[in-house]
């Protein structure tokens, strides 16, 4: 190994400056995920616990240092309960990186084509719509929420399932290549509530909030205007033309194939 320099009796190589540069690296990406919630001050309190468990060992006080080991290990599995959210947010943002997404199968560009058709045709007739795309897999527990399907996409069978009367109209169709793997599925409402001062119903929140919890693009058409959405990475899109709706759908769908 490579020594960088000495410092008494502790000798510094290479491979700890790495490691320590690494482990604060991922310690402040941490941080600035979960800044501004609660899990931020516990996470702040369970670094200090952490450290202080460090330094007792270094100075080999084994009764202080049980004493945190035990704190530090209550503390790790109560944040891993408490805060599940955040904690899919980290592994959601982890998986969508460019580096990750090469083993990500993509959905077929067809599929941009019949969503759009699909949800223009329900704005005309003012039929409320949650179509969310899969853009990788991790969507089951979502999917299983409603009713499986396992059908082929089609602008038809989309229009049947948002018909006011019919008994699948309520919550989401989860769509992943050209098919359609459920319906009224229940997803998990965002805690924003207004976008631009205007207020967010239901059906927003709802595709906004899986949006910042799953690597998906979320198709929403406003029951009392007409107006369609899009919701991705937590971030609203409003209004939408049916251009620039289908322009979404087949970048995406041809930013996942590129990677195929």
């Amino acid at each position: 190994m490579i020594e960088i320099f000495r410092l008494g009796f502790l000798t510094i190589y290479f491979t700890d400056i790495v490691d320590i540069t690494l482990v604060s690296l991922i310690f402040y990406k941490l941080y600035r995920t979960l800044k501004g919630t609660i899990a931020a001050q516990i996470f702040i309190g369970l670094v200090i616990v952490l450290m202080l468990s460090f330094v007792s060992q270094a100075a080999n006080l084994r009764a202080l240092s049980w004493i945190f080991k035990l704190i530090s290990d209550i503390w790790v599995v109560a944040f891993l309960i408490l805060f599940q959210p955040e904690i899919r947010k980290v592994l959601v943002i982890v998986a969508r990186n460019p580096l990750f997404r090469i083993f990500v199968r993509s959905y077929s560009p067809e599929a941009a084509s019949i969503i759009t058709d699909a949800a223009f045709e329900l704005a005309q007739r003012q039929h409320g719509a949650l179509i969310i795309v899969i853009k990788s897999s991790g969507m089951r527990s979502f999917s299983e929420t409603g009713e499986l399907l396992s059908a082929k996409l089609s602008k038809d069978l989309l229009t049947s399932i948002f018909f006011p009367r019919s008994s699948l109209h309520d919550g989401a169709v989860m769509v992943k290549g050209n098919v359609i793997e459920a319906a009224r599925c229940t997803l998990p409402l965002s805690s924003t509530t207004m976008v631009n001062g205007e207020s967010l119903g239901m059906r927003h929140r709802a595709g906004l909030g899986i949006s910042e919890q799953a690597d998906v693009i979320s198709v929403i058409v406003s029951e009392e205007t007409g107006s369609i959405s899009v919701a991705e990475d937590g971030r609203l899109i409003k209004g939408l033309s049916k251009d620039g709706l289908k322009k979404k759908l087949t970048f995406v769908s041809k930013k996942t194939s590129d990677k195929e």
